[in-house]
Order: structure tokens, then C-alpha cells, then sequence
């Protein structure tokens, strides 16, 4: 065995084991039933007792065919691609001659001892599911490569768009801590320090992450600014009691906070109060960040970190996601809502 045969199985062996496969699955069992009585007995000769039993044989051996693929996929995916599809074929052939024998047996009517076996209706059975197990197979394998090329373009599509956020943050923070050298070098020194364990964390995860990772990074984010602004700077956090596997996408949560600085709070004579509330209840996140409007006139390009947040939001949550941004009693706001995840 070389270590080439795991990865190749694991990545290319078609996955039977999820519910929209097994439901694909017996949908098209039952095609293939109703076209096998159509074809015996056409439209007129349909006989809806026969379809039942029809359906009944094949759905027997689809799901059955299904399950101990499923089961065995942890050994199969050990194995070189070709052996792993072999096995398979192989497999739903064994489970067809048994399964058509049982029937020849108890729904005919006949044993062992009264009748011999319908060798003829056996292998014609067999030849079906031969026919029909190839078409399978290389239909579920195509769709397995059609899911892992969508993932990959997925999370490719991610790291673009987390990449433009990163430059942009170390250059504020930059910025930060150069006007801190002249007042507080030891202080700006600590700040160093501190932006490159942030700047660390944000290169460690590129899709979804624990919100505590997130709240930690944003919190040493907000210190950072703090020291900056000084008193001009309050921060009141309302974070809810969040079910441990809760998720949330990186660098989700800093640029929003970034925005509300820079924008709100940071272009105020007497600065502001910078709100965070997240809450996860009824499978939903929910997180609002709330600033006072700053005085001055909006920088071009304010709604570049927006555009980007909602763009990841769909990448990741689809439609389910939602995010809104505007103006609400004189403060900014957004409020952002996806499913709970994990």
C-alpha cells in the first residue's frame, strides 16, 4: 500500500452516505423500476401489482447496495481508485443474485425443493443491474468531482476576498502604532507585539472559525485602538451565551469594528460609544456593531470591507445569510444574521 491509495480514495470514491445521495438514489431506483414494467408490459399491460414488486426488488438492492458501500467506505477509500470502484461494481452484483433468488423463492412462490432456479430471469437480472451499477457508479463519481471542484473554487473564491482584508488591516494598525512612537514607545513597542499575534491569527484560519477566536482577536484589536484614542474610545460588548461549536467567518468581526473607528468614532472631536452585541438563539447568529456618524464627510471607498463581508457571507451561508448596513437615529449600524453551524 503506498500513501498515494488513501488520498486517491478518499478524494475520488463517489460518497453514498449522505441523505441527498440515498434520496438521488431511490428516485432513480424507482425510474428504473417503472421503465423495467413499461418495458415488459407497456403502458396499456401495466399491472401495478408487478410495479410493487418491481420496486420492492429494487429498492431492496439499491438501499442495500448503498449501505454496505457506505459502511465499507472507510476500507475502500484505503485502496487504489480502480480496486474501490471494482469492489463496489462487484458488491452490487453479489447483493442483486442474491436478493433476485430470494424473490424467485418467497414472492413466486417457489423452494429450493419444488422448483429449480430461473437461471434465464436471473441473468437478465443481472445483466440490468450491471447495466444500470456502471451508469450509477460513473454518475455519482462525476458529481463527487463536480462537488470537490465547486469546494475548491469555493474556498479559493475565500481566500481572495479574506486577502484584501489583510493588507488593510496592517496598514491601519501600522498607522496606529506610528502615531503612538512619539508619546509612548514602550506602549507602541507592546502594540508590535500585539499585531503580530493578531496578524498571525488571521493568517492561521481562512473559512470559518470558533467565534471565541474571533472575540479574542477583536479584542486585542480594540486595545490596540484604545490606546490610540484614549478616552475618546468606549466600548460596551453584549456577547450571549453561544453554544461552544458556534462558527463564524474569519476576519468577519474586525473590519466592521475597523470601519466604526475610522468612519465614526475616530473622525468625532469627542469621540463615541462603539457598541458590539452577538447573540446566537433559534439556530441563528446574530451580531450587531453600532457607532455614532463621525462629523466629517464619508471616505471614498467605505463600503469596501461591507462588499466584502456580504460577499463571504454568501460564499458561505448562501441566501441564508443576511446583512444589513444604514442609518439609525444618528449612529451607523449592522446588523449581520446566519444560520448557527457545527
Amino acid at each position: 500500500m503506498t500513501a498515494k491509495q488513501p488520498i486517491e480514495g478518499a478524494t475520488y470514491l463517489p460518497n453514498l452516505c449522505t441523505g441527498p445521495s440515498l434520496l438521488r438514489l431511490v428516485v432513480i431506483a424507482e425510474l428504473l423500476a417503472i421503465l423495467l414494467e413499461l418495458n415488459n408490459d407497456g403502458l396499456e399491460g401495466l399491472n401495478w401489482i408487478d410495479l410493487a414488486l418491481t420496486s420492492l426488488m429494487v429498492q431492496w438492492v439499491t438501499l442495500a447496495s448503498a449501505g454496505c458501500i457506505c459502511r465499507l467506505r472507510v476500507l475502500f477509500v484505503r485502496w487504489p481508485l480502480w480496486l474501490a470502484l471494482l469492489a463496489s461494481y462487484g458488491l452490487i452484483l453479489a447483493l442483486t443474485f442474491c436478493f433476485a433468488l430470494l424473490g424467485q423463492w418467497f414472492f413466486l412462490g417457489y423452494w429450493w425443493s419444488e422448483l429449480p432456479i430461473d437461471w434465464s430471469s436471473l441473468g437478465a437480472d443481472l445483466v440490468v443491474a450491471a447495466i444500470f451499477a456502471g451508469i450509477g457508479l460513473h454518475y455519482f463519481y462525476l458529481q463527487q468531482q463536480l462537488q470537490r471542484r465547486e469546494r475548491a473554487e469555493l474556498e479559493a473564491r475565500i481566500q481572495a476576498l479574506q486577502s484584501r482584508i489583510r493588507p488593510h488591516f496592517l496598514f491601519n494598525s501600522m498607522n496606529s502604532i506610528a502615531s503612538l512612537i512619539a508619546m509612548d514607545a514602550k506602549r507602541a513597542e507592546r502594540m508590535v507585539e500585539d499585531l503580530c499575534a493578531l496578524f498571525r491569527a488571521s493568517l492561521s484560519e481562512a473559512a470559518l472559525v470558533p467565534v471565541a477566536q474571533e472575540l479574542a482577536l477583536a479584542h486585542r484589536y480594540l486595545d490596540m485602538e484604545s490606546a490610540r484614542l484614549g478616552e475618546r474610545l468606549q466600548i460596551h460588548w453584549q456577547v450571549g451565551d453561544l453554544p461552544e461549536s458556534a462558527l463564524i467567518p474569519s476576519l468577519l468581526l474586525q473590519p466592521l469594528l475597523e470601519n466604526a473607528l475610522y468612519h465614526g468614532i475616530g473622525a468625532r472631536r469627542e469621540g463615541g460609544l462603539l457598541e458590539i452585541d452577538i447573540q446566537g438563539d433559534g439556530g441563528q447568529m446574530r451580531l450587531m456593531v453600532r457607532n455614532p456618524l463621525g462629523q466629517a464627510e464619508p471616505t471614498p471607498g467605505n463600503g469596501i470591507a461591507l462588499a466584502n463581508i456580504r460577499e463571504r457571507l454568501a460564499v458561505h451561508f448562501g441566501p441564508r445569510a443576511r446583512c444589513f448596513a444604514g442609518v439609525e437615529n444618528e449612529h451607523f449600524v449592522v446588523r449581520i444574521n446566519y444560520p448557527l453551524e457545527g
